[in-house]
């Protein structure tokens, strides 16, 4: 099954970012845009994930995170390598191999599949909110710029 999605609104940006003399913190704006736009992501998951009456608690392991466990961490090093300019956040419960036992199921029992529902469920949802949150964290730098231009132009005025 393959996902296929349409970005618009990039020229748009370019033309705005340009405005700006020196660019905004782009990695941190993008990863607070991300955490904003995954956190409703991450509560559908905690909805649907299985209860379990014995005591373990999945729901409340999942989180949005920029964190991976060690071996996640190592796995996806060696993915992604070369792209030093990426900004990332993972959703999704701890490093406890339950969970994904839970999601894809094993030879004991069948997939409970929580985490790709969540996505189906929320990933238009989740693209509009990410592009709200850019968008008024460009507004702001822009604000900030002009206001930073006008008092220039004012002071050698």
């Amino acid at each position: 099954m393959s996902t296929s999605l349409k970005l618009e609104g990039f020229a748009e940006l370019e033309r705005e970012l340009a405005q700006l003399a020196r660019p905004a913190p782009r990695k941190a704006s993008a990863r607070r845009a991300l955490r904003a736009a995954a956190k409703p992501l991450a509560e559908i998951a905690r909805d649907l994930a299985p209860r379990d009456p014995s005591g373990g608690d999945l729901a409340a392991s999942i989180a949005v995170s920029t964190k991976l466990s060690k071996r996640q961490a190592r796995r996806h090093r060696r993915m992604f390598a070369n792209d030093r300019a990426a900004v990332e956040m993972f959703v999704g419960p701890g490093p406890d191999p339950a969970a994904w036992n839970q999601e894809f199921g094993n030879i004991h029992h069948g997939a409970q599949p929580f985490l790709r529902p969540a996505w189906d469920q929320d990933q238009r949802a989740l693209l509009d909110r990410l592009k709200a949150e850019l968008w008024a964290d460009i507004e702001k730098a822009l604000t900030r710029a002009r206001r930073r231009a006008a008092r220039h132009s004012t002071a050698r005025g």
